[in-house]
């Protein structure tokens, strides 16, 4: 029987900023746009849960959430999205 892929036998990179570079296996969602649920997921517990924890929730690396995160406050998005309240409460 095959051992089931356990996160920590999964080979990791980090860039010169100590954020983990993009693994498939992590990131599956790489490259695809952000829809109205991850928007407000990300809005809404980023403060609590931070980047890293956010960017494997969503699939996503973490450098593309840190900038989703700034391009949303900078557009005045960010405080829209984490007040939506329509896909989590």
């Amino acid at each position: 029987m095959a051992e089931a892929c356990r996160k920590e036998d999964i080979p990791v990179e980090y860039d010169r900023h100590g954020r983990m570079k993009y693994h498939p296996e992590l990131h599956p969602n790489h490259g695809k746009p952000f829809t109205e649920s991850d928007l407000e997921y990300l809005c809404k517990f980023y403060e609590f849960d931070g980047a890293e924890s956010i960017s494997l929730a969503l699939g996503k690396t973490e450098h593309t959430i840190l900038t989703k995160v700034y391009d949303l406050r900078k557009r005045g998005l960010f405080e829209y999205y984490k007040n939506l309240n329509k896909h989590w409460v």
